[in-house]
């Protein structure tokens, strides 16, 4: 499982350092990915094959699971963490999630997420102040 926060800088080639504590969760190759939020998803392999294996059974007749199919897949990329525990964030997922300097990456149960810092510290600043009315609504999933 993973958890917890991690400030990280990310330098001009794009390459961001991996907490330690996640690099052997992660395995010799992970799959990164745009998330939702505007944040970029890293799926250990297995993790991302059970995902795959979901999405593939979303019906083809649905627009909305075309469009979540196209948007997830076509921003995925297979990474390797180097010698200096860095992994190298392609450009467009940069742009997608706004990662410029620093950022934040964070442990999120079956996958890690990373994002901007500024946005980062919005969300957290907006759900703090939702937190117990998005607790309430996920009552009925016995949480």
């Amino acid at each position: 499982m993973f958890m917890g926060e991690f400030q990280h800088n990310i330098d001009t080639k794009g390459r961001i350092i991996v907490p330690s504590k996640f690099r052997e969760q992660l395995g010799e190759s992970f799959v990164v990915t745009r998330g939702l939020d505007q944040c970029l998803f890293v799926y250990p392999m297995t993790e991302w094959k059970i995902l795959e294996e979901k999405l593939k059974k979303l019906p083809l007749t649905k627009k909305d699971a075309r469009a979540f199919t196209r948007f997830f897949f076509s921003g995925a990329v297979e990474c390797e963490i180097d010698k200096q525990g860095r992994i190298n964030i392609p450009q467009t997922l940069r742009n997608y999630a706004a990662i410029e300097k620093e950022c934040v990456v964070i442990g999120v149960s079956n996958r890690i997420e990373i994002w901007s810092s500024e946005h980062w510290d919005s969300y957290v600043t907006d759900s703090e102040e939702s937190f117990a009315e998005i607790a309430e609504n996920l009552m009925d999933f016995d949480i």
